[in-house]
């Protein structure tokens, strides 16, 4: 493990963090690329942390297993008492088929890595093996949170409720999350509000079967299904202020049996996003009005089911200009800018709400095809050569929150 000479938590080396960084690069690509053939989706990470809390007692830190299921934490402790930063990847993988054409695709059926979660979790444990051997903080410590389940199932609420936070205390958190649509190596952030809320919805449209040449005898769901479908994106476009964002997709829909019978039922399953907690609220209500409307219209009924998911992830704004300095100082100003808010959701959000955080993308896009497709996208793939910024960039916060700790504080 390479060493930068006189570290003790002063600010100077930044600009030797990258070039310490980059050392790790084979071992970043040999992790993200076995955690991408052999992933896992929400709380069944079991390979995937038991790699992970190999490698952090390797280092030898303190290793806690078994958080929040399949969650892992990995403590360094600090020479001194002093304020505890916490750095979070989540593991979990997509449960969407992989089709790319790479010797290191998914091994799995039906599970992929399309969202970067193996590159999350490969570039903490780079930053740990970085970070310890720096040797211990002069004063307080590092919390390395190795999350499950962020993809619906909120992991980092099982965490929380399992005492991620505590023991110690964790004093403020940093995360962050490849984006396709920035080149590799930038540092993108936004301040307060960085990400949607992220919600649930199931709508049953209950109709009446029949034979496809009698349509007048029967109550077609799907012909409902499409119109409520139609009806329910107007709701962005006439029913709220068009300065204030909202998404609402139906993202699966399944109902009949053949060509020849008109559908009896639809099920369809989706999400809504919001910026703000007060349209957040008024979804649902804005939602059934327009179900109940145009099913009343056709003689069908309705199910409809709308369960609170992810909270907007809030970036404190003192933490997004202490990430900011940060990134001056290990990359120079050309290497980050500040982002519009994403309609993405995350369930860093929790955290967010609990300490002082900041969530941050990392571009992962060098210009080909490959690494242009989208997020969720069967193809998704990324630059590998953005590891190393991202192993630089999440050491670096550590660091210098230790280090700025006091000031920090006193502005938080």
């Amino acid at each position: 493990m390479p060493y930068i000479q006189g570290r003790r938590c002063k600010l100077e080396p930044d600009a030797k963090l990258l070039e310490t960084a980059r050392a790790l690069k084979d071992q970043l690509i040999a992790w993200r690329r076995d955690f991408h053939r052999h992933p896992e989706t929400g709380y069944e990470e079991f390979r995937t942390s038991s790699i992970v809390a190999d490698h952090l007692r390797a280092l030898g830190l303190e290793v806690t297993c078994n958080v929040g299921k399949t969650g892992v934490v990995g403590l360094l402790r600090g020479e001194e008492p002093g304020p505890t930063f916490g750095l979070r990847a989540d593991m979990d993988a997509l449960p969407i088929q992989d089709r790319k054409s790479v010797e290191y695709c998914s091994l799995v059926p039906g599970k992929a890595h399309l969202c970067g979660h193996d590159a999350h979790t490969s570039m903490l444990m780079g930053a740990a093996q970085l970070l310890t051997g720096l040797g211990r903080p002069k004063r307080g410590n590092i919390k390395f949170v190795f999350q499950p389940a962020e993809e619906g199932l909120a992991g980092a609420k099982a965490m929380m409720d399992d005492g991620v936070l505590e023991n110690p205390k964790v004093d403020a958190m940093a995360g962050l999350h490849v984006f396709p649509s920035l080149n590799t190596g930038t540092i993108s952030v936004t301040k307060g509000v960085a990400f949607a809320s992220a919600d649930s919805i199931s709508i049953k449209i209950i109709g009446k079967g029949g034979h496809a040449a009698r349509p007048h005898e029967a109550v077609d769901a799907i012909t409902v299904a499409a119109k409520v479908i139609d009806a329910i994106q107007h709701i962005a476009s006439r029913l709220v202020d068009p300065l204030e964002p909202v998404v609402v997709t139906i993202g699966k829909i399944q109902g009949g049996y053949m060509g020849t019978a008109i559908a009896p039922e639809v099920e369809m399953v989706g999400t809504v996003r919001a910026l703000t907690p007060e349209l957040r609220e008024r979804m649902p209500g804005l939602l059934e009005r327009i179900i109940r409307g145009v099913t009343d219209s056709f003689g069908a009924s309705y199910e409809f089911k709308y369960n609170m998911g992810y909270p907007p992830v809030v970036n404190n704004e003192d933490m997004v200009d202490f990430l900011t300095k940060t990134s001056e100082r290990l990359f120079g100003d050309k290497r980050w800018k500040y982002a519009k808010p994403s309609m993405g959701g995350e369930d860093f959000a929790f955290y967010s709400l609990s300490v002082p955080s900041v969530f941050f993308r990392l571009g992962v896009h060098n210009g080909q095809e490959y690494t242009g497709y989208p997020l969720h996208h069967p193809m998704f793939d990324l630059d590998e050569e953005a590891l190393p910024y991202g192993v630089a960039m999440l050491s670096a916060v550590a660091l210098n929150y230790l280090s700025d700790s006091s000031s920090i504080h006193s502005s938080i």
